[in-house]
């Protein structure tokens, strides 16, 4: 089940280096859940139906221009029924002058008042993917997540099966290492991005080694925070009982908070190298995602081929037929006297 996330106001104004103009109430405490921004355009002219009160307000240039147009008590009866809302906090961008009614309102209803240096083009985008991307629904699974040709192959299967040794010999091979043991996976938009959690990040369990450090052992290279989830891999004990895909004509899909990744199982037997058939799934599904299918293309190749054979073998029996309508026709016709 995907957990809810939230990110303390404190840590966001340390991130985006506000200005802090106001402290509002439980400024220290509060929390922010919301993953988007409001510019509060039609609440300043007092349109409050379908506001959404747990957003972060942002007021740029252009508000403030029209606010500065108004009068004094125009501008404090509206600051007033705005902050009257619960709002987490208030950003000025542009490095803006707050109003004397902003702030009179502010400390009557006890609102967060923020600023920031940069231009609001600037800073809205930055700010909403940053929110984004640690507000977004997130779930954790047991799991290898690692970077394959830049195709994120999240490697699951039963403990025990061979997720880490896969990992550390496709670490070997030149790849990265994202997250082992627990992957926390984050639908961010359209894309699923795993990552490690802080406290076992860089880190690898080997039964018989015990925990080791890719970072050390493999250096900078052979990590990375973060990766989208493209390929979903089930390592699987082999079993004569059931049967394999052989062709890759039958598509498969996990489906993880919502969002349907290619998926492919693998069984294990000895002999079979394991990193290998990783890396050839990688460049098969980055191959796939190009617009090309091998399985596909393969079908098509044979369908041909079986139409040319059935082509061929009804022209042979034509033929066939011919030949023996000519040798009745001669059977059948009288002999001349001479």
């Amino acid at each position: 089940m995907a957990s809810q996330s939230a990110i303390k106001l404190t840590k966001l104004v340390e991130r985006f280096e506000l200005e802090v103009l106001n402290q509002g109430k439980n400024y220290d405490r509060c929390l922010i859940r919301a993953d988007d921004i409001n510019r509060p355009a039609l609440q300043i002219l007092g349109f409050f139906d379908y506001f959404a009160p747990d957003r972060i307000q942002v007021i740029g240039k252009v508000e403030w221009t029209y606010l500065n147009n108004q009068s004094p008590e125009e501008r404090r009866k509206c600051f007033d029924a705005f902050l009257e809302k619960p709002i987490p906090a208030l950003i000025l961008t542009r490095s803006l002058e707050p109003f004397p009614e902003l702030m009179e309102m502010a400390v009557k209803h006890k609102r967060t008042i923020l600023r920031s240096k940069e231009d609001t083009s600037l800073f809205i985008p930055n700010f909403t993917d940053w929110l984004k991307a640690r507000l977004s629904p997130r779930i954790t699974r047991h799991g290898v997540l690692v970077d394959v040709y830049g195709e994120g192959v999240l490697l699951m299967g039963e403990s025990g099966v061979g997720k880490s040794e896969t990992a550390v010999e496709l670490v070997k091979r030149g790849h990265r290492l994202v997250a082992d043991d627990a992957v926390e996976i984050r639908h961010i938009g359209t894309r699923l991005v795993g990552s490690a959690p802080e406290l076992i990040r860089h880190y690898i369990e080997l039964r018989g080694i015990g925990v080791v450090d890719i970072q050390q052992l493999f250096g900078m290279s052979a990590v990375r925070e973060d990766q989208d989830i493209n390929l979903v891999v089930n390592l699987e004990q082999w079993n004569d009982q059931v049967f394999y895909d052989r062709l890759g004509t039958n598509e498969e899909f996990t489906t993880i908070l919502d969002m349907k990744i290619p998926a492919i199982t693998i069984p294990i037997k000895p002999g079979r190298n394991l990193a290998i058939i990783v890396e050839v799934a990688a460049m098969n599904n980055r191959h796939k995602r190009m617009g090309y299918n091998a399985a596909q293309e393969f079908a098509k190749q044979l369908d041909a081929h079986f139409e040319q054979m059935m082509l061929s073998s009804q022209l042979d029996a034509a033929d066939d037929y011919d030949e023996y309508e000519l040798s009745l026709i001669h059977i059948s016709e009288p002999t001349r006297p001479y």
